[in-house]
């Protein structure tokens, strides 16, 4: 691998994944055989378990694309991307003077983060778990 641009700008979780899987993360069970140190296996494992691991770089991409006429910033852009926001609670701390740059339209940008980003199976799993939970109360 040739490095085109040092410090080209923050990375997604789903870049450092793939970056990780690349390197053979995913593929040592016995953490021994990969050339990646302690620190990274923890970060991979960590990585994961997040919305990332069900992330593509087409979602990635059609995403950034279309927060376009919202005039959002690289790093709100990237904070959503990793953070999966589902609602205008989640949303809120990410961007800012939300209510006063987005108005009505961040609805649209949380609707937009469903639609394009599915929840990580894990995490669909739990909010069936908690959706059961409530029937059985």
């Amino acid at each position: 691998m040739k490095i085109l641009k040092e410090n080209a700008g923050p990375l997604t979780n789903f870049e450092v994944v793939d970056f990780l899987r690349s390197r053979g993360a995913a593929n040592d069970p016995t953490r021994v055989l990969a050339p990646l140190a302690p620190s990274e296996f923890k970060v991979y494992d960590y990585l994961v378990s997040t919305p990332a691991c069900s992330q593509t770089r087409v979602s990635i991409a059609e995403f950034a694309t279309k927060c376009k006429p919202y005039k959002l910033t690289k790093s709100e852009i990237t904070n959503i991307i990793n953070i999966r926001p589902s609602s205008f609670v989640e949303i809120d701390p990410l961007i800012e003077n939300l209510e006063s740059r987005l108005g009505e339209s961040v609805e649209e940008v949380v609707e937009l983060v469903v639609q394009l980003f599915s929840p990580p199976e894990n995490q669909s799993n739990l909010m069936n778990e908690s959706k059961e939970l409530e029937d059985i109360m």
